[in-house]
């Protein structure tokens, strides 16, 4: 007598059980940061070394390999009327210690330097004012 086949366990029951959420491992890309070491830039308010008001970050630049370039400040004007956007080297920007969030982000140029430089438009070649107040194009190559 030919013996008897087991039946063929379902795909499901052979594979482990999934962990749950609080269990589960990040992937390996993933970097999980904690709270005092990151703070969000858009929005901030820009302040010179001489705490005047150079405006609000409302856009980053990275190149094609992840980089961060530029900030995008909105600048000058009241109440949005009259501001102008400038792309300004990210070296340029001094961002608080960890553990300060309500700490300004300063800037090492004059607001006569940003009010020369060339208005940022999206689409458009990007010319970005350097730390020391000099023009450069920026490459996305």
């Amino acid at each position: 007598m030919p013996a008897q086949q087991q039946p063929a366990q379902p795909p499901a029951a052979q594979q482990p059980a999934a962990a749950s959420p609080s269990e589960a491992q990040p992937p390996a890309a993933m970097t999980v940061l904690n709270t005092h070491d990151v703070q969000g830039v858009l929005g901030r308010e820009v302040l010179s070394a001489t705490n005047e008001n150079m405006g609000r970050i409302v856009d980053v630049l990275v190149d094609r390999t992840g980089q961060v370039r530029a900030a995008i400040i909105d600048f000058g004007g009241f109440l949005g009327v009259g501001s102008r956007k400038i792309a300004v080297d990210w070296s340029a920007l001094h961002f608080p210690q960890p553990g300060q969030p309500d700490a300004k982000i300063t800037l090492d140029l004059t607001r006569d330097q940003v009010k020369a430089a060339p208005e940022y438009q999206d689409g458009k070649p990007v010319t970005v004012l350097g730390a020391l107040g000099k023009l450069e194009p920026l490459p996305f190559e």
